[in-house]
């Protein structure tokens, strides 16, 4: 008979577990919310939202939005969406996580510190994502963004240097961009790196390596837009070949089920609770068929 568990460590990190709350206590006062974004990279956790009332709009929906309520969801804005809703009389739900928004206060008081001309902020992150353009926005758009040590190698180390990182980074990744900025800059410039990851988000690697090695078979359930999800469950290919990436309980397959002793469940920083439950139900079906 195989056993089944369910990581105890996946699923919703607290920023997105508050902006979710403030979703729903939002829409059971009221029946509907915008919303600027998807609150949260799963598929299914948004068509729940949605059906309690949950409107998700982009940028431009936003702008032309008058006299309306919205939530900002956890990755957080730049300066001008604040600057946008009071222009057009939006009242703003802002679920920023905590993490991000004491990051973006210590980027706009760097650069609002420091010379323009002879320094440089450096965002270690994923350009395009929504948490980075929020940061970048915190330097009126001049922050430079790198995704690797190779993009490192275009910088101009002639500047003094101030490298932050996107929360959800690795911290395996950051450590590797500081080195190779400490090592090739000129001794007459100075370089600040500040370990900006949160440590809730980062310590999900090593957890989730160990839980994929303790099982034979491992689904590992996430949205496919999710970021985290795609770097997690790497991390558990790495250590279990055995690893199937899957969005719902409709990705298992039955035969799989009937070939190992021990399957283990887990997934993403956006991955909801009842997801995995669903998951963990299936197989148990099948188990009794």
């Amino acid at each position: 008979m195989s056993t089944t568990e369910i990581d105890s460590k996946s699923g919703f990190c607290f920023g997105v577990t508050a902006a979710i709350r403030k979703a729903e206590e939002e829409l059971a006062k009221d029946g509907t919310l915008y919303c600027l974004g998807d609150i949260v990279h799963n598929s299914m956790e948004m068509e729940r939202l949605r059906k309690l009332g949950l409107i998700t709009i982009d940028h431009e929906e936003f702008c032309q939005l008058r006299n309306a309520k919205v939530l900002l969801r956890a990755h957080g804005e730049p300066p001008e969406t604040y600057e946008t809703a009071k222009r057009n009389n939006i009242e703003i739900i802002d679920a920023t996580c905590p993490v991000v928004l004491n990051l973006q206060k210590k980027i706009k008081q760097q650069y609002a510190g420091s010379d323009k001309d002879s320094s440089q902020i450096v965002i270690y992150g994923k350009r395009g994502h929504a948490e980075v353009l929020g940061l970048v926005g915190q330097t009126e758009g001049n922050a430079k963004v790198i995704q690797s040590v190779e993009e490192a190698t275009k910088l101009d180390l002639n500047k003094n240097t101030y490298l932050y990182s996107q929360t959800t980074k690795s911290l395996e990744g950051f450590r590797e961009v500081t080195e190779y900025i400490r090592q090739n800059k000129p001794d007459s410039v100075s370089f600040n790196s500040y370990d900006t990851i949160c440590r809730q988000v980062a310590n999900r690697m090593p957890d989730i390596s160990k839980f994929a090695k303790d099982h034979e078979l491992v689904y590992f359930v996430s949205g496919k837009k999710s970021s985290n999800g795609k770097m997690l469950y790497e991390e558990c290919l790495k250590v279990n070949p055995n690893t199937v990436f899957i969005e719902d309980e409709n990705g298992i397959n039955a035969e799989d089920i009937m070939k190992y002793k021990s399957i283990g469940i887990c997934g993403a920083t956006s991955t909801p609770k009842w997801l995995m439950e669903n998951v963990m139900k299936r197989i148990k079906d099948i188990m009794q068929c």
